[in-house]
């Protein structure tokens, strides 16, 4: 039994997420607010965002008032394949992603992509996100809805277009098929493990970041589930 308990945690330190060195997380820009707001009809929406390793992704969204929910999963390949371990290998076409539901009465979509191309996703990088490499951590925009995916089409032209980024902005629009939930030890790693070198080395200083860049947003209690 105590060898079964362990055996989430072992995973968890030796496969995907990679072990970082003690340094800050890379990500803290200010993204241009949207020129197309999000257009939402009232009651709560859905939408699924890939940004490398899903912890932090996770942790930044649980600090943002409005979300009710934030699940990390999988997207983009099939559910045969939507396993940590099997994931890890890069061939699945699976992105590590997570689900965030929201009030767009309080944070619409618009403002959700903004927060993440601020404090979570470089958009500049292909098949990767701070220490880690593969078609696993890709950064991505996985619209839901119509209207999700017009304001995501018109917000990545708008980034293209500001010069807030120096190199080509590459992130995409991806087709929503369905998102797999990650194993239960992964869902809210971030409250259970506050500690985790991983946690300390890139995704403390993104949760910083969003206190920093969007105060009105930010909320100091993460949210669960």
């Amino acid at each position: 039994m105590r060898g079964k308990l362990l055996l989430p945690a072992l995973l968890a330190l030796a496969a995907a997420c990679q072990q970082a060195p003690a340094i800050a997380g890379e990500v803290d820009v200010l993204a241009p607010a949207a020129a197309r707001p999000a257009k939402e009809t009232p009651g709560l929406k859905t939408a699924v965002f890939a940004g490398g390793c899903f912890w932090g992704v996770e942790g930044v969204f649980s600090h943002v008032l409005g979300v009710k929910s934030v699940l990390t999963g999988y997207h983009g390949g099939d559910a045969k394949t939507a396993k940590y371990d099997r994931v890890g290998y890069g061939d699945t076409g699976h992105a590590e992603a997570v689900q965030v539901t929201y009030d767009p009465a309080v944070v619409r979509y618009d403002q959700l992509v903004r927060i993440f191309f601020s404090v979570v996703a470089d958009p500049t990088l292909k098949d990767r996100q701070g220490p880690d490499e593969g078609t696993q951590y890709r950064a991505a925009l996985v619209p839901t809805s119509e209207e999700q995916r017009l304001v995501a089409s018109a917000y990545l032209a708008q980034m293209k277009a500001s010069g807030v980024w120096k190199k080509p902005v590459i992130t995409p629009i991806e087709g929503y098929k369905k998102f797999y939930p990650a194993e239960g030890y992964h869902q809210d790693f971030m409250a259970k493990n506050p500690k985790h070198p991983y946690i300390l080395a890139w995704d403390v200083a993104k949760v910083a970041a969003l206190m920093k860049r969007f105060p009105g947003f930010y909320k100091p209690d993460f949210t669960k589930g």
